[in-house]
């Protein structure tokens, strides 16, 4: 494929996603109707299914899509880079309809059939890949499990994110993400790093 039709297909496809996202955070996945995402798409049903294959397709990609909304953001390494993947994750729960519409899918799949734990376990991973470096550069306790902890953060902004989307359509999921690291970062970090750590809204980056 030259570059001009593979730039082409690149942009067909990221309309797709973005305007199945928007149909499904807005209805979610049962109610979305695929001639209703190509319509607002501006684009064809044959289009949707070379790129997706099916609506199935088109959600497991928007599910594993959730990190790319929010990596390219940060520069940070180790513990702070896990500290502001949260704090981007909550500010972008607010108006990416990307990554909205990819954790609603996700925490919803159960309802339309649908049993794929690998948004979860991708999560995970990127995770415990930053609590890693943070190992190897000495800022976690000894007694602290990278792939234990990388599984409770998954688990606890999973759960914080239902929470608040129900309790204030995650006007406070900030100040939520906020609270858990206060309370968790002195059980988890070396002594000497507790302080340097940042766990603030100001740690987001303009976009």
């Amino acid at each position: 494929m030259s570059t001009v039709k593979a730039e082409r297909a690149a942009r067909t496809r990221q309309r797709i996603l973005l305007a199945a996202a928007e149909v499904f955070d807005e209805t979610g996945y049962e109610k979305a109707a695929v001639t209703q995402i190509v319509e607002r798409a501006g684009l064809t049903l044959g289009a949707l299914y070379f790129h997706f294959g099916s609506k199935q397709g088109l959600a497991e990609a928007l599910m594993n899509a959730q990190p790319t909304t929010i990596e390219p953001h940060l520069n940070s390494t180790g513990l702070q880079r896990l500290v502001d993947i949260t704090l981007v994750w909550a500010d972008r729960m607010k108006r990416d309809p990307i990554l909205r519409a990819g954790v609603r899918l996700a925490v919803e799949q159960g309802s339309h059939g649908m049993n794929d734990a690998s948004s979860f376990e991708e999560w995970r991973a990127l995770m415990r890949s930053h609590l890693d470096v943070a190992r190897s550069d000495g800022e976690l306790r000894e007694a602290v499990s990278p792939d234990q902890l990388a599984r409770f953060i998954v688990g606890a902004c999973t759960g914080m994110q239902v929470y608040s989307q129900l309790a204030t359509n995650r006007a406070d999921l900030m100040e939520r993400v906020c609270d858990m690291w206060e309370l968790l970062l002195p059980s988890v970090a070396a002594e000497s790093v507790v302080p340097d750590i940042r766990i603030s809204p100001e740690r987001v980056p303009a976009s």
